[in-house]
């Protein structure tokens, strides 16, 4: 069954601007898929579609997550918020509460599952804290259950977030530039924990990124947006630089960044010395 299935789906601004174009899309349960485009490509966009965040234009058009649509011709169903309990959404800022510990940011996830005097008391079941615990400790962050989320670093912050999801008991991760903010080595550890969310735990994962290296390490497919369109939908591995400046032309340089200077680290040095 396909996790994810989009239909014709155009979202149009009130600007004028069409921030989405027609997508298509599939996603079968169980894969790791990369969404890449330059900035203003339509990759927030149509993930806050997915979710059901905001409606596409009243046009028809279907998003259906797990066999359930979620929006239809321009309108998020009845049922959306039953059906965004199998959805996890991962921002590039965190979404924790700085002032709240760790363990109780995670259990968030657990809220659709409880009593209301317990939402407000926030006294959870012994077996939801377990569940948070296990779930911190499978991010690696098991010891920082108790601190302040305001003290972890930002890639602690992202781990707690992804922890968040299991405690959810998600079936899809939507994460929206996960590692933008964040240092190289950070980076690598929160994409191997999707890594892990996917393959382990067996989470429909799409990532949103601006790095093509990035996305050919860790997704075996992505999906390539540019001006609200789908303009590549295949294997990672095939998506060279010559690929990518046809289909981008010189937005192609913001994708390729990391690779170039890999490939001509004294060119890009240059190239910073000199603007």
């Amino acid at each position: 069954m396909d996790a994810i299935r989009i239909e014709r789906l155009t979202k149009t601004f009130r600007n004028g601007r069409k921030a989405l174009d027609a997508v298509d899309l599939r996603v079968e349960e169980d894969e790791m898929v990369a969404l890449i485009g330059a900035s203003g490509s339509g990759k927030s966009t149509l993930l806050r579609h997915i979710a059901g965040f905001i409606a596409s234009d009243a046009a028809p058009s279907h998003v259906t997550l797990l066999g359930r649509p979620i929006q239809q011709n321009g309108k998020i169903v009845r049922e959306v918020r039953a059906i965004r309990r199998d959805v996890a959404f991962v921002f590039q800022q965190f979404n924790l509460v700085g002032r709240l510990s760790v363990i109780t940011n995670v259990l968030i996830g657990a809220l659709t599952r409880v009593s209301l005097w317990r939402r407000l008391s926030r006294r959870f079941p012994r077996d939801e804290r377990a569940l948070a615990m296990d779930s911190l400790t499978a991010m690696g962050i098991g010891e920082h259950a108790l601190e302040r989320a305001s003290n972890l670093s930002g890639g602690q912050q992202q781990r707690a977030a992804l922890a968040r999801a299991l405690v959810q008991r998600a079936r899809i991760v939507l994460a929206d530039e996960p590692i933008a903010s964040l240092d190289p080595e950070s980076a690598r550890r929160v994409m191997e924990l999707m890594q892990s969310l996917n393959r382990d735990h067996k989470l429909t994962v799409i990532v949103s990124l601006h790095q093509i290296d990035i996305a050919m390490k860790y997704c075996t497919r992505t999906v390539a947006l540019r001006d609200g369109r789908v303009v590549y939908d295949g294997a990672s591995a095939k998506l060279t630089p010559m690929l990518l400046r046809e289909l981008y032309g010189a937005a192609a340089a913001e994708l390729l960044a990391d690779h170039d200077e890999r490939e001509h680290p004294s060119a890009t040095f240059a190239s910073v010395a000199t603007s």
